[in-house]
């Protein structure tokens, strides 16, 4: 395949991609026309490059983008690492550090059990660094894009810096934030040289100046079960009770369970649970 043939051809993909992305999925309103997909302002936000290149890149411009440029590009748009590693190739760079899925195991069976029985309250399972191994029908519910997420990106921290969707979700989201990240920080002391926990930080700075500003504070805070305000597009706002527990069997592992702590919540979250259609965008509920 020619040069000018490959700059056509990664235009042509990232175009279809942006076209066919979800904006539910990532939290952001509809357009008022036919595609569901981004606007390359939106990809060009999302990514942290300019709306020109990013047009340029499209257009199949001969301009050479750098792997920085198209890796973010490619987690804007949620790229598939086979994709991921395609587009770096059309490029003429190399594929070969683009992260496969990482082979996460899922949660225990007798976990995801008791996840399953916690049928009114939001649960899921996390593993050191925070990686979601295993959640219930309830926090799908509160979180629709834990399903869509690919494994290699199933991380609460990322979610919680990098998905609009949760930003919508927690209306108190900066102050949540701020102490989730203090203590992520408090947990991750005796991983910070382990190559994957380095990876994750290292894709967090780059992803996040929110992030970065936190992680250079070095907040430290222990884990103490809260209340927390959440704000379902659907039904409102939920009060729920933030408890984490710990399996005895299983210590590289915490179950996180978000329970109701007031009837109207109950309520509001028993009538998310019967729901059948799609939630709607958090943006377009004020």
């Amino acid at each position: 395949m020619s040069t000018t043939a490959r700059r056509k051809e990664l235009g042509a993909l990232l175009r279809m991609r942006r076209e066919a992305i979800s904006r539910t999925e990532l939290g952001l309103p509809s357009l008022p026309r036919r595609s569901a997909g981004l606007r390359r302002e939106e990809v060009s936000s999302m990514s942290n490059v300019s709306i020109t290149w990013y047009t340029w890149l499209e257009q199949g411009r001969d301009i050479n983008p750098s792997r920085q440029v198209l890796d973010a590009v490619a987690r804007t748009l949620r790229l598939s690492p086979s994709e991921h590693a395609y587009i770096l190739t059309l490029a003429g760079l190399s594929p070969a550090e683009v992260q496969t899925p990482t082979g996460r195991a899922d949660a225990p069976e007798h976990v995801q059990r008791l996840l399953d029985a916690m049928v009114e309250c939001p649960a899921f399972a996390i593993e050191p660094d925070w990686w979601i191994s295993g959640w219930n029908a309830a926090y799908a519910k509160l979180y629709p894009n834990v399903a869509q997420i690919p494994a290699s990106d199933r991380n609460l921290l990322w979610s919680i810096f990098t998905d609009p969707y949760v930003r919508k979700l927690l209306p108190n989201w900066e102050t949540d934030s701020r102490r989730l990240l203090a203590e992520f920080r408090a947990e991750a002391g005796p991983r910070l040289d382990e190559p994957s926990h380095t990876s994750l930080i290292e894709k967090l700075l780059e992803a996040s100046g929110t992030f970065r500003t936190g992680w250079e504070g070095r907040d430290i805070e222990g884990f103490a079960s809260r209340e927390r305000l959440f704000h379902h597009p659907r039904v409102g706002d939920l009060r729920l009770e933030h408890h984490q527990l710990a399996p005895l069997d299983q210590k590289d592992l915490n179950i996180v369970v978000y329970l109701p702590i007031d009837a109207q919540s109950s309520e509001r979250l028993r009538r998310l649970l019967q729901a059948d259609e799609e939630p709607e965008s958090p943006n377009s509920v004020e």
